[in-house]
């Protein structure tokens, strides 16, 4: 299963979600097109996307935002400066995990919410503090480092510090032990861990 990969269902042509639902805008996301990348710069989102890092984030975005490109430049900027960003409405995306496995994103984003007890709208990106971070205008989908680390400004034109990235990290790490926990809970319910039961010599009877 691989997250963040779709396609635009009225043309099939493949797409990499970089935001999933906007602030305040809970029907649109923000998508990357993928064929019209430069070979290296497509080589770099595939990687990023099949990473770690990317597949842990929750909005590819995030991790966007502190990657670069074979020139140097960020690549979450750089995508948008050069159109590669595109809003759309997320009935308009569909997603494919696998070969197999197709689901529209507006459906994703109703089964996330679900499982977390919220709306479509509270799964708009967030900063460390856990506010909603608005995005500048509806033609600028683009997020600073500075909004979503939710503290001090980048350092060399867009590149994040250690004590950024460090506090950006412990964010996610904090983020993501509640998520494991809650999970763990809900399995619980569904079918509660069996213990083993201790070996106990009966006594023999009198």
């Amino acid at each position: 299963m691989l997250k963040h990969v779709g396609r635009i269902s009225s043309t099939k042509r493949k797409v990499i979600v970089a935001y999933k639902v906007l602030p305040g805008e809970p029907d649109d996301c923000v998508v990357v097109t993928t064929e019209n990348l430069e070979a290296g710069d497509h080589d770099t989102l595939i990687k990023l996307v099949e990473s770690a890092a990317g597949q842990e984030a929750e909005d590819l975005a995030t991790v966007m935002m502190r990657t670069t490109l074979s020139d140097g430049s960020n690549m979450l900027a750089r995508f948008h400066q050069t159109g590669k960003m595109i809003k759309t409405k997320t009935a308009n995306v569909e997603m494919i995990p696998n070969r197999n496995t197709t689901i529209m994103l507006n459906e994703l984003n109703e089964v996330i919410a679900q499982q977390r007890g919220v709306t479509v709208a509270d799964l708009a990106l967030k900063d460390s503090k856990g506010n909603t971070v608005p995005v500048r205008g509806s033609n600028d989908p683009v997020l600073s480092a500075t909004q979503v680390a939710g503290g001090s400004a980048p350092a060399n034109d867009g590149v994040m510090t250690d004590e950024v990235l460090a506090k950006k990290f412990r964010s996610d790490a904090d983020r993501l032990s509640k998520e494991a926990a809650e999970l763990r809970r809900q399995a619980e319910e569904l079918v509660p861990t069996k213990k083993k039961a201790a070996n106990k010599k009966t006594a023999p009877s009198v």
